[in-house]
């Protein structure tokens, strides 16, 4: 018995380290911690290029978004280049306006990325700005980026804080780490001077 709770104490540990190196191991989209009160934080993030494609309108990243681009990076562009993963994977917009987006890496940017070959897949660049950001863990799904949106809205109003646009979900895990282990965030840009 004793083995056998040693054995799941060491496979949690690996599973855990593994899911950390992973994600450590890729680029990921810089930003500046303003200020941070318990689980939310208030960040500045610089402009960032970004490779996007539409999504269904549910939501739902099964509609092939996802695999249009990761086509891209690896190689479905006019120069049939290969770029790297980054995180998070940023999805974003109303029910009319859903899309998904990889951050490119820092030596890439809007002008100086290849042309993608998709027609359904842009190149463009995401306007800097202040963002209130919640974290959570978990799979994706609905209720869950309902509830967190939620709480880091009343904490946006208890702070006296004002957003100017729609909520972005950022996802940073590939889809084998363990629900329990994955890093989201919930963001929602503030109005500037504040």
């Amino acid at each position: 018995m004793i083995i056998l709770f040693v054995i799941l104490i060491v496979g949690a540990v690996l599973i855990f380290v593994s899911c950390q190196t992973m994600r450590s191991g890729y680029e990921s989209a810089p930003y500046k911690v303003v200020r941070t009160d318990a689980k939310f934080e208030l960040r500045d993030y610089p402009s960032l290029s970004v490779v996007e494609t539409p999504m269904a309108a549910s939501g739902n990243s099964d509609d092939g978004s996802f695999m249009r681009l990761v086509r891209f990076i690896t190689g479905a562009n006019e120069a049939k280049q290969k770029i790297a993963m980054t995180t998070p994977v940023f999805m974003s917009g109303n029910d009319t306006n859903r899309t998904m987006a990889f951050v490119l890496p820092a030596k890439l940017n809007a002008t100086t990325a290849p042309k993608p070959a998709d027609g359904a897949v842009a190149v463009r660049e995401l306007p800097g700005g202040r963002f209130a950001v919640l974290r959570f863990s978990g799979g994706r799904n609905a209720k869950r980026e309902a509830e967190t949106l939620a709480r880091l809205k009343t904490w946006l109003a208890a702070q006296g804080l004002k957003t100017s646009a729609s909520p972005v979900y950022g996802y940073f895990d590939p889809p084998w780490t363990p629900s329990f282990l994955r890093r989201n965030e919930v963001m929602l840009q503030v109005e500037v001077g504040q």
